[in-house]
């Protein structure tokens, strides 16, 4: 099996079909679709179900788990993944026709070395259409840490399994969410390399009931998750000290309301003594706005 099309969805039956058909267009067939169902309470089950009997060119498995967020799916999914390649598509966008062909072509050309992760195409608004900037030549190739200054945007990341499989994503009891960017950016301090592609193979629409349009709450809500993936990243990039420190107080100013300062400093990997003067300070700060705004009133 050439490439593994994993799909975590939770509560998605109304708009999973929109991929199901596009993996229906596919111009290339060696591929298994796995789908991981994150606790889901409308009628996935059944809609899948009824897929599994028609008369398909790929394989589709079906797996329901607790409710525990994407990144416990990925990780369950990996276990079970079949594919040379890894790629995960969410459930309410869809494909190309001509994605999963590319993507082995893609795949085909890498150099035979063992310091690929992968290939990434891009995301469209529409086939022909995208948001991200278009880089001169056929692709660029980097690795992982290049999202953070020369590819901008999402993009379609496909790995090698067995790549991905030695960066699972850390699981913190009570958080169901943790950004993508704490496995990617650890895949790219290891040294391994990717080639990103301008062409368009992932059509996506942000829905309503997306992590995307959940904002910033989402990582609020997981601060354990949200404090990992900044302190990593400070690491991995050479964070200054007075960047560093900047990074723990709007880490404190965005958790100081809802958690105790030890757990933000255990979060973000900080002192709690400077956690605690962080807080005092944005508390202080707070009162002499809201002093000032009401003398002006």
């Amino acid at each position: 099996m050439k490439i593994t099309v994993f799909t975590p969805t939770y509560n998605r039956a109304y708009i999973l079909s929109n991929l199901y058909h596009s993996l229906q267009r596919q111009t290339y067939f060696d591929f298994e679709w796995l789908i991981v169902d994150d606790g889901s309470t409308d009628n996935t089950h059944d809609v899948v179900e009824q897929w599994q009997k028609e008369k398909n060119f790929f394989p589709i498995y079906y797996y329901k788990q607790e409710n525990g967020g994407k990144c416990r799916a990925i990780n369950h999914a990996l276990d079970l993944a079949h594919g040379e390649l890894f790629f995960t598509v969410d459930s309410d966008d869809y494909l190309t026709d001509d994605a999963l062909e590319k993507i082995a072509k893609w795949e085909k050309e890498l150099p035979k070395s063992n310091r690929y992760c992968g290939v990434a195409g891009n995301l469209g608004i529409s086939p022909t259409k995208t948001s991200n900037t278009i880089f001169p030549g056929e692709y660029y190739e980097g690795t992982l840490f290049d999202r953070y200054k020369n590819v901008d945007g999402e993009r379609a990341i496909v790995f090698y399994t067995e790549v991905h499989r030695k960066f699972k994503y850390p699981e913190f009891p009570g958080e169901k969410f943790m950004t993508e960017a704490v496995v990617y950016n650890r895949i790219a301090a290891a040294g391994y390399k990717i080639r990103f592609y301008n062409d368009i193979i992932w059509i996506y629409k942000y829905m309503e009931d997306g992590l995307t349009k959940s904002g910033s709450s989402v990582f609020i809500n997981n601060p354990r998750g949200f404090g990992l993936w900044l302190q990593e990243r400070a690491r991995f990039q050479n964070y200054s000290t007075l960047k560093r420190t900047k990074m723990y107080y709007t880490f404190t100013c965005d958790l100081s309301s809802r958690y105790k300062c030890k757990l933000i400093a255990e979060s973000i990997g900080a002192p709690v003594p400077l956690i605690r003067l962080m807080s005092i300070i944005h508390a202080g700060r707070r009162v002499f706005k809201n002093t000032r705004e009401k003398n002006n009133d």
